[in-house]
């Protein structure tokens, strides 16, 4: 099987880009410590701040489901309620070529 790859978009509001993006980087540590992990990468769109994505590789679809119920994901949601723009756009992807 292989590996799973993410695409996560996570647009704040114009007033909450410091507080979102300091949310969000909490997040890049420990979840490239997690089993299973290959990349975690958080990037912010240069032309409009308020878009930040998330780039990841996970070595299994199990690993990914544990990613998304860890408890360090589980502290940040309640974080940014009220933060976002739009509700966070996660995509999978299987590499074709």
């Amino acid at each position: 099987m292989s590996n799973v790859r993410v695409v996560a978009r996570v647009i704040s509001t114009p007033e909450s880009v410091e507080h979102v993006r300091k949310v969000l980087v909490a997040q890049v540590g420990p979840t490239r410590e997690e089993d299973g992990c290959i990349q975690y990468d958080l990037m912010q769109n240069v032309a409009d701040p308020t878009d930040f994505t998330f780039y990841e590789e996970w070595a299994s679809v199990e690993a990914l489901v544990a990613h998304s119920a860890s408890a360090h994901l589980a502290r940040s949601r309640p974080l940014l309620e009220g933060h976002l723009a739009l509700p966070t756009d996660v995509r999978r992807y299987t590499l074709v070529e």
